[in-house]
């Protein structure tokens, strides 16, 4: 019976607006109050009076909305859910949303004072929010008063005009404005890239606009990353547009249920496949090594483009492809390059899919040649860093986020896998009697190592996907970074969903990151930080070994 239930939308759709009102409820009941709750933990939150009401509603209410979206996910490509269905149901999750007091984050008061310092004129690249000092400073998390800011300077200036208002309710609204706008964005732009890269339309939908991250951290906690996420799709999608001049005109997408047109050339360097004859099964989506071997339903009818030919072999039609990219208007490529510079001006560390937006640019490596990637790629860069500076000067902060990112590493945290690994060693030596302060250590061989992955990364993508070689990108810097949040996992998300890689192992991180976090902000497993960190190290060997294998030549993300 309740797999029954589960195999019906309409089901799934009330199930998940369930789970929103039990935790814009919450919201009300203890979500990130303007005040600070002090020693928070699932303990404390249960003997309070209504603590076990919090409790019930908070897990409950994310197990409902993680529910009907795992589920969600198989019924894609068999004409159930349309893509104004989907629009619809996500809709009506993110709804109650909307009103609430932030959840689940404090981010919003940090960011309100750090707008504060913008509009007083003090560089919060230079200072903390306690040094003006914000008249909201009470409501900013201790660990963030005396710390520079890590955002960028779009983002800064917008902070300033929220905070200009002289109230902290109007800057929290501005603040939930721009997230809302932001996700709206992101619902205008996942359908252009997935049509221009061959990929169903319903699949990205779904997986970004109704995962429950969306609802409860970028709009409930009004966080930043939906604006940086709409910029990055926009700017994906026109680089994945076809060609200026010359090309074939894209085909509209087909209903759900019934053939996919075949789509011109990806500008990924790769022909679209002839679609399938009626009936005909379309291929399986590529599974990550070492992922679980479970078949991630795929819509039955739609084929998606290839994303990538076999390692070692050469595109399908590469001249095509290089030709279809050279027609590509310069305006295409400054047009897209901008688009990602303003994403990058939100939040600095997207700029590691500057190079895969190249890539994708012109078509790959391969086909283009180091002379057109320089050419043409390097104008999408060009004009990618020419936002971001002339966005840091004309604020007059300046360049100081080249510093100011070092800041992250005030908080500690079991949920960065390098703190992890500092905390588990430093653990074990109180075990034998030795103090050890090996935190700060871990951290810098990890951004050493972060750097060489993503030059391996690119590397093996200069001829394939660039969608999942910028998701890759993206889920490295998460890994190695020396703070994690559970929202920063929509950034691969969305690269992932608009293209045709599996997402099933990153969907389940996604559940569990959920249940990490309570409605005030404090994490769940705080108190537990150290057995956690050694948990943390049993997941970092996994993730190593398959490294390993992939780099031997087993494809971690196959050709659809």
């Amino acid at each position: 019976m309740i797999q029954g239930l589960l195999a019906r939308p309409a089901f799934l759709r009330w199930l998940g607006l369930a789970g929103a009102v039990c935790c814009a409820v919450d919201a009300f009941l203890y979500g990130a109050a303007p005040f600070i709750r002090r020693n928070v933990n699932v303990v404390t939150v249960f003997r309070e009076p209504a603590g076990p009401l919090v409790l019930l509603l908070w897990f409950g209410g994310l197990a409902a909305l993680c529910v009907a979206w795992w589920y969600g996910r198989r019924l894609l490509g068999r004409g159930l859910l349309s893509t104004r269905w989907i629009l619809t149901t996500a809709a009506l999750w993110s709804a109650p949303m909307l009103v609430v007091p932030p959840l689940a984050s404090r981010d919003l008061y940090a960011n309100a004072c750090q707008g504060a310092l913008v509009h007083a004129g003090l560089n919060p690249y230079l200072v903390g929010v306690s040094a003006q000092p914000c008249p909201w400073l009470d409501s900013v998390s201790v660990v963030w008063r005396d710390t520079p800011t890590p955002y960028g300077p779009v983002f800064l200036v917008l902070a300033g005009l929220a905070a200009a208002f002289g109230s902290q309710l109007a800057a929290l609204v501005a603040f939930r404005v721009l997230a809302v706008l932001g996700v709206v964005a992101i619902a205008a732009g996942l359908p252009v890239l997935a049509r221009r890269v061959g990929a169903p339309v319903d699949r990205a939908l779904w997986l970004v606009l109704c995962c429950p991250l969306v609802p409860v951290h970028l709009i409930g906690g009004g966080h930043n990353d939906a604006l940086t996420v709409a910029f990055m799709v926009a700017g994906f999608a026109v680089l994945a547009g076809p060609p200026k001049t010359g090309g074939i005109p894209a085909a509209e997408p087909a209903p759900s249920g019934t053939v996919a047109a075949a789509e011109p050339v990806p500008s990924g360097g790769v022909s679209a496949p002839e679609p399938v004859p009626s009936g005909g099964v379309a291929a399986a989506e590529p599974v990550p090594s070492g992922a679980a071997s479970a078949a991630e339903p795929v819509p039955s009818r739609a084929v998606p483009a290839a994303g990538s030919p076999p390692s070692g072999s050469a595109p399908q039609d590469a001249d095509a492809a290089a030709g279809g990219s050279a027609r590509k208007g310069w305006g295409t490529l400054v047009a897209g390059g901008v688009l990602l510079g303003l994403a990058v001006s939100i939040k600095i560390t997207i700029g590691v899919v500057l190079p895969f937006a190249a890539l994708l640019a012109v078509g790959g490596l391969r086909a283009a040649g180091w002379a057109g990637l320089l050419r043409r790629g390097g104008v999408v860069l060009a004009a990618a860093l020419a936002v971001l500076v002339a966005g840091s000067y004309a604020s007059g902060l300046g360049l100081g986020w080249l510093t100011a990112l070092s800041g992250a590493g005030e908080s500690v945290n079991w949920s960065s896998p390098p703190t992890a690994v500092g905390l588990a060693v430093e653990a074990a030596g109180r075990w034998f009697g030795a103090d050890l302060a090996v935190v700060p250590v871990v951290r810098a061989v990890a951004l050493v190592l972060l750097a060489v992955v993503l030059v391996v990364v690119l590397w093996r993508f200069r001829d394939r996907d660039p969608l999942v070689g910028a998701g890759l990108a993206l889920l490295a810097v998460i890994f190695f970074a020396p703070i994690t949040q559970p929202w920063y996992l929509i950034w691969p998300l969305a690269l992932f969903a608009a293209g045709t890689a599996r997402v099933r192992w990153l969907a389940g991180t996604v559940v569990f990151a959920m249940i990490t976090i309570l409605p005030e902000g404090t994490g769940v497993f705080r108190p537990l930080g150290v057995p956690m960190s050694f948990a943390m190290i049993v997941l970092i060997g996994w993730v190593v070994r398959r490294s390993v294998s992939w780099l031997r030549g087993d494809e971690l993300v196959a050709a659809a």
